[in-house]
Parts: structure tokens; sequence; C-alpha cells
């Protein structure tokens, strides 16, 4: 949300739904977390805010359910978004790609949607292994491995929500691939960082480059 806040974009939707509360209850106290508090009992039980920092978001955070799928979760928080062109981001990754650009790409082609696409490598040495299942030779990875994958940044059009059929749609699979085959769904190359946070392997190095000091996707100043 900071990222997005630096490149002038303040408004969220939170598609929420295990321990949804948390989130709510986060954002009902935020204030008070950024800031600096006096509690005077000595008078009426007064409450003094000094220093106020707080960010110039507008956020609302819908309870779109426990098991629903990805899909569904955007089809439920239709009636907030309206006739608007908007933005989805997944919960779960990092990145510095450029919003602004992004949004600038996706108005340019004037599809229903555009992702971001990052290249992925692949981590682990390689087996060429022949018909007879023999391995013939092992080689560390190269840059011939890798694939693009959706990096989970994308503009959407409302019209988007006429590929969404209820809490059961899964937005990466039937929506998108009709999407592909009717020639509306556009790929914008992102070259920077982007890292995913699935694992606990994944968190530990994140959380490594965040306290270092030199976290790329950290666009925004303190």
């Amino acid at each position: 949300m900071k990222g997005y806040t630096f490149y002038g974009f303040t408004e969220f939707i939170i598609c929420a739904g295990y321990k949804q509360h948390y989130i709510k209850e986060w954002f009902a106290d935020y204030f008070l977390h950024t800031s600096d508090i006096t509690f005077d009992f000595t008078e009426g039980n007064r409450m003094i805010v000094h220093d106020k920092h707080c960010e110039p978001w507008k956020v609302t955070v819908v309870d779109t359910g426990l098991t629903t799928m990805t899909g569904g979760r955007i089809k439920r928080i239709q009636s907030y978004i309206g006739n608007e062109t908007f933005m989805m981001t997944y919960g779960d990754g990092v990145c510095d790609v450029n919003i602004k650009e992004l949004l600038k790409f996706h108005k340019k082609w004037g599809k229903i949607a555009t992702l971001t696409a990052v290249q992925l490598e692949q981590s682990k040495g390689v087996l060429n292994v022949d018909s007879d299942n023999a391995v013939r030779s092992f080689r560390e990875k190269s840059v011939r491995d890798s694939a693009l994958i959706n990096a989970g940044f994308m503009v959407l059009e409302p019209q988007i929500f006429n590929y969404l059929d209820g809490d059961n749609c899964i937005f990466e699979r039937t929506p998108l691939e009709k999407l592909a085959k009717e020639g509306q769904l556009m790929s914008y190359t992102h070259k920077g960082f982007w890292q995913c946070m699935d694992t606990k392997r994944e968190k530990d190095e994140l959380e490594k480059i965040w306290a270092s000091g030199g976290a790329p996707w950290k666009v925004w100043e303190d």
C-alpha cells in the first residue's frame, strides 16, 4: 500500500477472509499506532494525540468469505468498484514495478486486463533425461531454464466482472484463459525485483533484505 501511495494511488479495497477482523481492528487503531499519545487520567480521562503520522488512505475491508476462490473474491467487491478501471494485487509478493508505467501501458493497449510478467529462474540444477529415464547429463541452471510468470500486479477494466461467476471461480483459470483466447489480456514485462512469500524460507530472506536497509521494493520515504 505504501508502494501504491508513492505513485499517487491512495484508495484501497482489501479482500479479506480468514481472521478478517484482525485486519479491521488494525486499521481501526492505525491512527493511534502511528502517533504519540498521552493518556491523561487526572482530568477526566483525556487522550492527547501528538505528532500525527498516518497515510492519506481510504481503505475498505470486505469480508469476502473463508473459502471463496480468487475470482469469487474479486466478484464480491464489484459494488465497491463501480464502473472504473482498477488495479488488483496479490498480498503475498513484493515488487518494484512502476505502477504509473504499468497503468500507462494498460491504457495504451485498451484491453480488459493487463498483468505484470516477471522472469522466474530455475533455482536448482537441471537434469537431462532420455526416453529410457536414464540421466545423460547434469548441469547448473541457466537463463534458458527461466519462464515468464504472473507477478500479481494487474490492471483491470470493470468488464472483468462479466468473466467472474461466483465464489468458486478461480481467477487464474477460466477468466484469464478466456481473456487470453479473446485477445483481451496484455502482458507488461517487468525486469526489476519481484519475490513472493509463500514459504518460511522466502519470508526469512525478505526480512533479511528489509533489515539490510536496501529493500528494492521500498520506493517510499519513511
